[in-house]
């Protein structure tokens, strides 16, 4: 049994050591799966620990045996609080609600570390070897179960939110843990609550937190849009070409000069891939740029950009505005023959910084809002669009997502102009000197 824990620690250790040396936003979700291997790794030490202790009794002092064998029922307790804490995170992040049970989690979390520290230890000798058992003992059975119940609340409570692989890797892990509990239980001498515990951590890290499958996604994604960057879309530019000629033809060369010039400042900023963050003033320029543009085809179009200077130092991924408000001026204000209002807008609350793009467009239809909603929710089921009318919407969810975190993105919601407005969520980062 021995060399089963020494064997599990070391697997772990090498899990461990990949999944921290891997260039990943920390995240909440990181975070937690990072205090998992962390506290399992501590667990399965003091489980090889007490292994050797429990039967060794005669020549190991009592207080020796009990303080290990409660600081292995602790971290135990620990270890499948972390493991509902990962699935209420991940659902939470799938499906956008808010999570309802971690009081009820903590506080139980309290009452059995309290146990853990007070309740009296006692152990079983037999033929075929010692083992821990009594109500002290009981504590892991216990906690076990109520996590499982919390974590299968989870997901079936959120079954229709998840996407097949977290489904799947959030029942395999509970079907592992919940069979190895039962074997435990009814074969006391087996000693593999371990097993378990590491079995469910390997199941999450392979199916959900391997660093080489979130590399490739995010290979893929950002091939994605360089190849989106390298193509514009012809009919904005013979429309503008067009506009420019017609210009010419009213007006001196004057104004001329000037559409060119935006429009060379447009193709100029548009076509910069070499770094996948840029400062705000920059990604502002780029749409003052276009917005221009579309402002003189369409002289009815009242466009503004209000932010506060203190904001522009901010860091926001590459190419992600522009996109959206071309998307507001095509479905949003040609329903209106190109009359009406956009504005662009920021806010940093806390630690996060919103950008905001409001217009005064015809809003959404009732079907087309819920699947633009749930295309943003499962955006992880949608394959990256480079045809088709929400290809700048698909693509800059999973550029947020990947590049700042599932804890960030864009939502639509319907504002007081009559239109919609695109509010994008995302990590506060300022340009350093």
């Amino acid at each position: 049994m021995l060399r089963m824990e020494i064997a599990l620690f070391l697997v772990l250790g090498v899990v461990a050591y990949m999944y921290d040396s891997a260039e990943r936003t920390r995240t909440a979700l990181h975070r937690t799966f990072s205090a998992l291997l962390a506290a399992t790794l501590v667990h399965l030490a003091l489980d090889a620990l007490t292994l050797y202790t429990v039967n060794h009794l005669d020549s190991v002092p009592k207080w020796l045996n009990d303080g290990l064998h409660r600081l292995f029922v602790g971290t135990m307790v620990l270890v499948v609080y972390l493991f509902y804490q990962y699935i209420a995170i991940l659902v939470e992040e799938e499906s956008g609600k808010p999570r309802k049970l971690d009081l009820a989690a903590r506080v139980y979390l309290a009452i059995a570390e309290a146990g853990v520290l007070v309740l009296p230890v006692h152990y079983a000798v037999t033929p075929l070897g010692n083992y821990s058992d009594g109500i002290h003992a009981n504590v892991c059975y216990v906690s076990v179960g109520v996590y499982l119940l919390l974590c299968a609340g989870l997901l079936f409570g959120n079954w229709k939110n998840l996407n097949r692989k977290k489904r799947f890797a959030i029942g395999a892990a509970l079907v592992i843990e919940l069979s190895v509990s039962v074997l435990q239980g009814l074969h006391p001498t087996w000693l593999i609550s371990s097993m378990g515990i590491t079995l469910m951590t390997l199941a999450f890290y392979l199916t959900l937190e391997n660093p080489d499958i979130l590399r490739s996604e995010l290979t893929e994604q950002k091939m994605s849009m360089l190849y989106l960057k390298s193509q514009v879309n012809p009919h904005f530019l013979y429309n503008t070409l067009d506009t420019i000629r017609i210009q010419a033809q009213l007006n001196g060369d004057e104004q001329v000069a000037s559409l060119l010039m935006r429009l060379v400042s447009f193709f100029r900023r548009s076509v910069k891939v070499d770094r996948p963050q840029v400062r705000l003033e920059d990604e502002l320029e780029l749409i003052d740029a276009y917005l221009d543009l579309m402002c003189m085809r369409y002289p009815a179009l009242d466009c503004a950009i209000d932010v506060a200077p203190e904001l522009l130092n901010a860091q926001v991924p590459n190419f992600i505005l522009q996109p959206l408000v071309e998307n507001s001026l095509l479905h949003g204000l040609k329903g209106k023959g190109y009359r009406g209002t956009l504005r662009v807008s920021a806010e940093k609350q806390g630690e996060i910084l919103e950008i905001l793009m409001a217009d005064s467009g015809t809003g959404f239809a009732a079907e087309k809002k819920q699947e633009m909603d749930e295309m943003l929710l499962h955006y992880d089921t949608w394959e990256p669009k480079l045809t088709g009318n929400s290809i700048g919407v698909l693509n800059v969810q999973k550029r947020i997502k990947l590049l700042c975190g599932k804890g960030y993105g864009l939502r639509y919601e319907e504002n007081g102009l009559g239109g919609v407005t695109a509010r994008l969520s995302l990590p506060w980062r300022e340009e350093e000197a």
